[in-house]
């Protein structure tokens, strides 16, 4: 339905803007981490929670481009609580470095936005050797989310909050290949941009399918535990490549 413009099931539809979803939240003491920050979705993700009063970790592989993007938010909301990490997702190394990083941070985590993400450049190989959307887009997520996991649940635990895990996913998981070429993920030969793309966001979707499982295995052995004091389960946010800032503004989610 909203295609059509029409408000869906949640009562907003596509000419909701994120402050429209956001109306009346108040995220004062919550801590995320927005990957992705610098342009397209996480730029107006990060802003939109900043201005509601939570505190964002801004994961960003360029770091002159992240602290623009904090200066202009923090121009607009001086009390806006914002602080810039170096993050490649390309880079299995810059991932791991990242997560100790915000660990020894001492830091809450009660959300993460996995949202970064490039698309349909020509066949690259990652520092890694693999193939770049499928190392960016989900291997990267998958591993931070892996390393992250635990100081989301301690989080969750010490606050009694239920904590959120986002995959940005797009449309375009239903132009991947047929099933996941996971034997041929560096055949340059057979290398279709689009098809990688969408295969990449596919695996975003299976990603958060197997988290909501998990959590809910995990659950059965917590004695005492209500479903407020844990991370109860994945939250898939499953979005087109466009978001919406503002009324009559609308913004491609470029590489970040």
């Amino acid at each position: 339905m909203w295609l059509f413009g029409r408000k869906g099931a949640s009562g907003f539809s596509a000419s909701s803007t994120a402050e429209d979803v956001t109306q009346g939240l108040d995220g004062t003491g919550l801590t995320a981490i927005v990957t992705g920050a610098t342009s397209g979705i996480g730029t107006e993700t990060t802003r939109v929670l900043a201005l509601h009063g939570v505190h964002i970790v801004m994961a960003v592989r360029n770091m002159e481009s992240g602290r623009k993007v904090k200066e202009t938010i923090l121009n607009a909301f001086p009390t806006a609580k914002l602080d810039v990490m170096e993050l490649d997702l390309s880079s299995l190394a810059s991932v791991r470095k990242f997560a100790d990083e915000f660990i020894s941070s001492g830091l809450p985590l009660n959300i993460l936005i996995n949202n970064a993400g490039i698309m349909a450049p020509p066949f690259t190989l990652s520092k890694d050797n693999i193939e770049l959307q499928f190392a960016t887009n989900h291997l990267g997520h998958f591993l931070l989310t892996k390393l992250l996991v635990e100081t989301m649940k301690r989080t969750s635990h010490e606050q009694n909050i239920e904590g959120r895990i986002v995959n940005v996913s797009s449309e375009a998981h239903r132009f991947a290949y047929k099933g996941m070429y996971f034997d041929q993920l560096n055949n340059e030969s057979s290398y279709n941009p689009i098809y990688a793309y969408g295969q990449s966001k596919l695996a975003n979707i299976l990603h958060a399918k197997e988290l909501t499982r998990h959590f809910k295995v995990w659950l059965i052995g917590l004695a005492n535990t209500s479903s407020k004091t844990s991370l109860r389960e994945q939250q898939l946010h499953v979005t087109s490549r466009y978001t919406r800032k503002s009324k009559g503004s609308w913004t491609p989610d470029q590489e970040k």
